[in-house]
């Protein structure tokens, strides 16, 4: 067995490897996730939620998949098809609520899953074109 000084570098050098690796996937996940995605700040109103979360949203045809963005999971945390979606209620959020958001955000809760989304005004005009854009013989009320 080596010396106690030659295991302790031995240790700290295979950390720092460790911690430049996990950064290195950190860094990469939050680039690619924002390519094209738009700022999406979510809660599960179920009683089961963590409170607002900050993650990256992209549009998949018929879905809208939210990325949490500190997450080790290479999938979406959440699919929203916008056939099962409806938004019960627009409002601003709590002066409690806005710093786990984008700025200038707008709350929606969604029945379906019952979550929250906030989302700045552009990301809303987003949101709700796509939800307008649904196939024919789909009424969406909130829409105007």
């Amino acid at each position: 067995m080596g010396s106690p000084v030659v295991v302790l570098v031995a240790a700290v050098t295979l950390l720092v490897l460790a911690a430049a690796v996990v950064g290195l996937l950190a860094w990469r996940r939050v680039r690619e996730l924002r390519v094209g995605g738009i700022d999406v700040a979510l809660r599960a109103t179920d009683g089961k939620g963590r409170g607002w979360q900050l993650g990256v949203a992209h549009y998949r045809g018929e879905e809208f998949a939210w990325y949490r963005i500190l997450s080790l999971r290479s999938g979406p945390n959440w699919v929203i098809n916008r056939r099962t979606v409806d938004i019960a209620q627009r409002r601003e959020p709590s002066v409690a609520e806005a710093y786990a958001m984008p700025s200038g955000s707008t709350v929606l809760d969604l029945t379906g899953p019952d979550l929250e989304l906030a989302m700045n005004s552009d990301a809303l005009t987003g949101f709700l074109s796509w939800l307008e854009s649904a196939p024919p013989g789909r009424s969406v009320p909130w829409a105007s």
